[in-house]
């Protein structure tokens, strides 16, 4: 039960993350466990930018809910992981471009995204069986194969379009992010901030509860998280990979899809996509088996629904490759096609934006961190 509720903020988990932040600042017990209370420490208050700021950073290892004096049954009820979770649910929400779209993130994603991949999907087939039956249910081998089901420039604009939306769906919320949490500009132009950022995102360096791990069902830490988190992240990057190096052979060598296995679009949609099987479901058994008191259950629809499209997508993807010479062909190409754009359309309205605001909050730190350690000197 809170002590007080502090004014001025736009919600309940606000007002409470702002107490928190209060006796945590008082307390400072946890200062090494993650970036989350050193950034704390530069603050005597909490303006709403401030939190979601912090709520950001947070990488939800569940390390200080352990190591609390004051977590429940404590009268104090410090709950910085959970209360942590429901602010940054909630900057997802309000950071949403544009804003009319925003209550989307209060609705089954998983519905949501799995109806539209669906109605994608038979939309596809269905138009090429209508064209030419023979067409979707045959064996299609060599060059441009795929392209005998959907053209290529069709193809091109109509999920050039869904991508080219969602990249300016997420830089418009993650602007918004940036002036709400009084960040200058000028720091995107500080190369040491940004490669700071890069490095610490790509190793999750704040997800291991400063140096011991993190914390699940029970009180034993361990790196299987790391270890999900890494087989999706790089697991996407290099499928991401497969798809940039496919589209320098189609313009810039005249090279058609679909390639041999041993061609590099390939092996890195391949690999990436073993990453993207592993990883997701990893992470939705980890999501699971946490402790209730580190899990924020009204926004669990949401990540699971970003972990299934993942899932879904290199699933497709792994069986088109696998039986792309069969008649089975023409319908996988329109099931992943499906899921592809629907991936597409609901980034910008589901779990996928924690990874832009989270680099963003460690730009921030690192830019922070670097001036606090530069005062002293110029003091001296």
């Amino acid at each position: 039960m809170s002590l007080h509720t502090p004014p001025g903020h736009a919600s309940a988990p606000l007002a409470e993350a702002d107490r928190l932040m209060t006796v945590c600042n008082a307390c400072r017990y946890c200062e090494g466990l993650c970036a989350v209370f050193p950034a704390m420490e530069m603050r005597r208050s909490f303006s709403d930018g401030d939190l979601n700021y912090l709520a950001n950073l947070c990488h939800s290892c569940g390390a200080c809910y352990v190591d609390c004096q004051f977590a429940p049954p404590h009268e104090f009820q410090v709950n910085v992981p959970q209360t942590l979770a429901a602010v940054r649910a909630d900057s997802y929400r309000r950071y949403a471009w544009p804003a009319a779209l925003a209550p989307l993130f209060d609705r089954n994603g998983l519905w949501i995204a799995s109806i539209a991949a669906l109605g994608i999907a038979v939309f596809i087939a269905g138009f090429v069986a209508w064209n030419d039956a023979a067409v979707l249910f045959g064996s299609h081998t060599g060059p441009g194969a795929f392209y005998r089901l959907m053209p290529h420039d069709t193809m091109v604009v109509v999920f050039g379009a869904a991508f080219g939306y969602a990249i300016l769906a997420l830089a418009m919320g993650l602007r918004v992010f940036w002036r709400d949490i009084g960040e200058p500009a000028a720091t995107l132009a500080e190369p040491a901030s940004l490669w700071q950022a890069v490095k610490d995102a790509a190793t999750l360096r704040n997800l291991d509860g400063g140096g011991v791990g993190c914390y699940g069902a029970d009180e034993r830490p361990t790196d299987t998280r790391r270890l999900y988190h890494h087989l999706t992240f790089y697991g996407f990057l290099l499928c991401f990979a497969a798809t940039s190096v496919a589209t320098v052979y189609h313009y810039g060598f005249g090279r058609i899809a679909p390639y041999p296995w041993w061609d590099l679009p390939v092996v890195f949609g391949t690999v990436g996509g073993i990453g993207l099987l592993i990883g997701p479901a990893g992470l939705l058994a980890a999501k699971w088996s946490r402790d209730p008191a580190l899990r924020d259950d009204a926004r669990f629809g949401m990540d699971a629904a970003f972990l299934a499209m993942l899932f879904l997508t290199s699933l497709t993807g792994l069986l088109l490759l696998a039986l792309r010479a069969t008649p089975a062909m023409g319908m996988l190409l329109a099931l992943h096609l499906g899921v592809v754009f629907a991936l597409f359309l609901t980034m910008p309205y589901g779990k996928f934006v924690h990874g832009l605001y989270r680099f963003a909050a460690l730009v921030r730190y690192a830019r922070e961190r670097r001036q606090m350690a530069e005062a002293p000197a110029a003091g001296g």
